[in-house]
């Protein structure tokens, strides 16, 4: 299991939006997750921040994470809630969420 953490800001203005879509994820789009080996997927907010973490229980991240964008329901989510997003400072060139370094562990 490969735990990630990704950071993207929400644009203030869209703040409420972003809450009412999550209040409702189309059942198609958590499915789409669930078989791309992602489990334990949530997203917390702290100011402008959105912070996820997800579990994922498969062998090729790239190619699941591949699989997801070519998914029609995902992408038409992404339609909706990518608006409402803004790619951070820290952002590497090609990523949308920055990924996160992981310094502390307990199990």
């Amino acid at each position: 299991m490969e735990r990630i953490a990704q950071v993207i800001r929400v644009r203030p203005e869209k703040l409420a939006e972003y809450r009412e879509l999550h209040a409702a994820v189309p059942e198609p789009v958590l499915a789409r997750l669930r078989a791309s080996h992602i489990a334990n997927y949530s997203i917390h907010l702290l100011g402008d921040r959105l912070f996820s973490y997800f579990e994922y229980h498969g062998a090729d991240l790239a190619a699941d994470l591949a699989v997801l964008a070519d998914d029609p329901a995902t992408q038409e989510w992404w339609k909706l809630t990518d608006p409402c997003q803004e790619r951070v400072p820290e952002a590497r060139d090609g990523e949308w969420w920055a990924a996160a370094e992981q310094v502390f562990l307990m199990e």
